[in-house]
């Protein structure tokens, strides 16, 4: 089975032009049929939200008028997330093919690759990538760095970061895909995606694998390509399985799902099946929480973290959110005071879907499942000294 990550001893560093026509095979020329292809493929995109891809293009398409905008979306703010910086670095040609492929497909003028500021590695790869690539390709091309902020990745905020040099996300209509970069339609999509869009022009079909980054408590942390429908305790074992006996399992990075460790070993990784028990794998990251550190106040130091990135373009983030992480560090840090623990619960209620931006509904989630996960230990917390997250 094709893999984004086989065949290649990936410390070689970045796979060249030659190397990845040689492995893969020269990428077909797509017909016009090729959206079709990519919606029987079910493919779903990798950045966190799952949309079906096929949907996101065809309605793209639909209103491109050959004026679309294509965003390679590599901007990874979420911190415990390598996949996507690994997935450039080392095999950059098939992103382009992705993005070159998908330009194709929604009739567009321009590719930008939207790049983190601070993953010099993945910059330079994708940069080197490109030069390798013919002048008609490269003429589409124009790069963007992405801040180093967490609401960075955001498709609108993407758009808004290449449109006015500010990346800052919105849920104002209309969406991107109907008004994006200079008023056009334009699609968004993460890399692993795109990467997998480029294999699926070859083969017909999605490789049925999906990158992970296990953090945390394992003896070697890092990035799996894993089958889906493994399990939590497969993907941890191939790390190296736990360093110490785990507490739980924080699923899906910051904006993701707590779940304890006796619970999360079974959970398959497969998107539609976490659904189901109301769960998502999110961006990717599995999380293992040993049982040596504090959950109380490694949820505190989330929420600061969280609070800290805040676009500051709405009370409800600007000031409930450092609320929010206000009074989980004086629980933390003091011990449990039963009237905090009604502010957490009454100010998430004032705070979800209020924003501008998802951004506080993803860190009122984040800490709800905190709440409703570790009820006893949120109850009778003693007072403890502050350790960041």
């Amino acid at each position: 089975m094709t893999q984004l990550l086989a065949g290649r001893n990936l410390a070689l560093g970045a796979e060249g032009l030659a190397e990845h026509v040689r492995r893969l095979g020269p990428l077909p020329v797509p017909g016009p049929s090729f959206i079709e292809v990519l919606e029987r493929s079910g493919l779903k995109g990798r950045g966190g939200a799952a949309y079906q891809a096929g949907m996101k293009w065809r309605s793209v398409e639909a209103q491109s008028n050959g004026a679309a905008v294509v965003i390679v979306n590599g901007a990874e703010g979420e911190p415990r997330s390598l996949k996507d910086r690994l997935l450039m670095t080392t095999r950059p040609h098939l992103i382009l093919d992705g993005a070159f492929l998908a330009a194709k497909a929604v009739r567009a003028k321009q590719v930008v690759l939207y790049i983190g500021e601070d993953h010099r590695a993945a910059q330079d790869s994708m940069a080197r990538a490109l030069a390798e690539r013919t002048s008609e390709e490269r003429g589409l091309v124009r790069t963007a760095a992405a801040p180093a902020r967490y609401v960075a990745g955001a498709s609108s905020a993407a758009v808004h970061l290449v449109d006015a040099g500010i990346a800052t996300p919105t849920t104002t209509p209309p969406s991107a895909h109907q008004r994006g970069v200079d008023g056009a339609p334009t699609l968004v999509q993460n890399v692993e995606t795109l990467a997998q869009v480029a294999l699926i022009a070859r083969t017909g079909s999605p490789t049925g694998t999906h990158l992970v980054t296990v953090a945390g408590g394992v003896s070697r942390p890092g990035v799996l390509e894993i089958q889906s429908q493994i399990t939590i305790a497969e993907a941890v074992e191939l790390a190296g399985g736990p360093s110490e006996s785990a507490e739980a399992v924080l699923l899906g990075g910051y904006f993701g799902n707590w779940v304890r460790a006796a619970s999360a070993w079974g959970l398959p990784l497969d998107h539609d099946a976490l659904r189901a028990r109301g769960l998502s794998l999110g961006c990717g990251v599995i999380g293992v929480l040993p049982g040596s550190r504090c959950v109380v106040c490694e949820v505190a130091g989330i929420m600061r973290y969280l609070a800290s990135e805040s676009s500051a373009q709405c009370g409800p983030c600007f000031f409930g959110l450092r609320a929010l992480a206000d009074a989980c560090t004086r629980i933390a840090e003091g011990g449990t005071d039963h009237l905090d623990l009604q502010r957490l619960q009454r100010w998430s209620a004032d705070v979800s879907g209020r924003g501008a931006c998802h951004h506080p509904d993803g860190a009122v989630m984040f800490l709800q499942s905190a709440l409703n996960t570790f009820p006893e230990e949120f109850a009778g917390h003693r007072a403890h000294l502050r350790r960041s997250a």
